[in-house]
């Protein structure tokens, strides 16, 4: 694939990270992409932002070192009611918008409770991603959360962060493998995310080829070389 886009990363803001919003936009230059996702942590988050960053991205330029830039948050995930750590009036005003399970900020429940609350989620009109919902977070059935992500438009992620051996996430190879599989089978399509906290991993997918090769995943349902399709669906997720 010709990777054209990333839509998850994060800056210093997310308290984690390492590198500022320019030295995102020069390494997505730098590795030809054209549109760019940054989406740090909601305050969820121990060490992330107060809210008041994410009203304030008027002041950030459409376009960075010839990079489209969307800014977005990745919120979390609260509970197995889907309730998310950033209010309406803040969500209207993101032009991406992500959410997902992290350990840090999630009450889990039993696996059905689970996965009730995140298709609550991916029902909702404001949420465009579901960011790494195969990294084992949270115990999740994901035939149901596949159909509720065709049904609703909401693309899953494949998260390349999570499939790294250095963050001993024992379940995030198997729970990827099935959530390729069954998004092959309903003909959904995915997006693949590095979950960058750094710009050097901008655009990383290396650990994400393995699975689709093994899944023999159809080109055709990756968005990440297809703008055009990408903002398709994040146009018509708002149009609701």
């Amino acid at each position: 694939m010709n990777i054209l886009l990333d839509m998850h990363t994060h800056t210093i803001v997310s308290g984690h990270a390492y590198s500022t919003l320019q030295e995102m936009a020069q390494a997505a230059a730098e590795r030809g992409l054209k549109l760019l996702g940054i989406t740090d942590h909601g305050p969820g988050m121990n060490g992330a932002c107060n809210p008041m960053y994410f009203r304030n991205f008027s002041v950030v330029p459409q376009f960075i070192n010839g990079v489209e830039i969307m800014m977005g948050a990745e919120m979390n995930i609260l509970n197995t009611q889907g309730t998310l750590d950033l209010d309406k009036s803040t969500r209207k005003l993101l032009s991406l918008r992500i959410a997902g399970f992290h350990y840090r900020s999630f009450e889990k429940g039993t696996i059905e409770e689970n996965t009730d609350g995140l298709i609550k989620v991916i029902k909702s009109k404001e949420i465009d991603i579901i960011s790494h919902p195969g990294d084992g977070t949270a115990e999740l059935l994901f035939e149901p959360i596949v159909l509720a992500a065709k049904e609703h438009g909401t693309l899953l992620e494949i998260n390349n962060s999570s499939l790294k051996p250095i963050r001993k996430k024992p379940m995030a190879r198997p729970n990827n493998i099935e959530i390729l599989k069954l998004c092959k089978k309903y003909d959904v399509p995915v997006i693949l995310g590095s979950d960058a906290h750094i710009s050097f991993d901008i655009a990383c997918y290396e650990h994400i080829y393995e699975l689709l090769a093994e899944t023999e995943f159809p080109e055709e349902l990756i968005v990440n070389d297809k703008i055009d399709m990408f903002k398709e669906i994040i146009r018509k997720k708002k149009e609701g």
